[in-house]
């Protein structure tokens, strides 16, 4: 692209794809903190994380973090590939805890007893990953605060 010529891609499309996965982690992360939108808050998230998953309470912790703050990250463009990186883990180990034994779809069919498999983790997780290589975009606190 000639020099002094607008590149809509590099100015906008990072800041596409955090809005939505910032949104979508601070969501689930507030229901895991604060029992909010239909979730089980704090106290069950850690004895269900535990007795279920078998996840300790220090990871349940981080996941929390990473969901909620990550989230949070992501959508202000602050601290963006540490908050993807969060993220990315979370992904990870959902896909890997919850979802892979259920295969690559989607349960649409709402199929009793059978949850969702790894398709919309995958998609998250590759959001959070562009960011994680890429960084925020042009439009994002880390320029601020980082000076570039």
């Amino acid at each position: 692209m000639a020099k002094g010529s607008f590149d809509a891609t590099e100015l906008i499309a990072p800041l596409m794809l955090r809005i939505p996965l910032g949104l979508i982690f601070m969501a689930h992360g507030s229901q895991k903190l604060l029992g909010v939108f239909g979730g089980q808050g704090l106290t069950n998230t850690f004895k269900i994380f535990e007795e279920k998953m078998g996840i300790p309470p220090i990871f349940t912790l981080l996941a929390i973090i990473a969901e909620f703050g990550g989230g949070f990250g992501v959508l202000t463009g602050f601290l963006t590939r540490l908050s993807a990186a969060g993220i990315s883990a979370v992904m990870l180990v959902s896909m890997y805890k919850v979802h892979w034994a259920h295969g690559f779809f989607l349960n649409m069919g709402g199929i009793a007893g059978h949850g969702h498999g790894i398709e919309y983790n995958l998609a998250l997780l590759g959001m959070a990953l562009y960011l994680l290589i890429a960084g925020g975009g042009n439009w994002c606190l880390d320029r601020l605060v980082f000076k570039g």
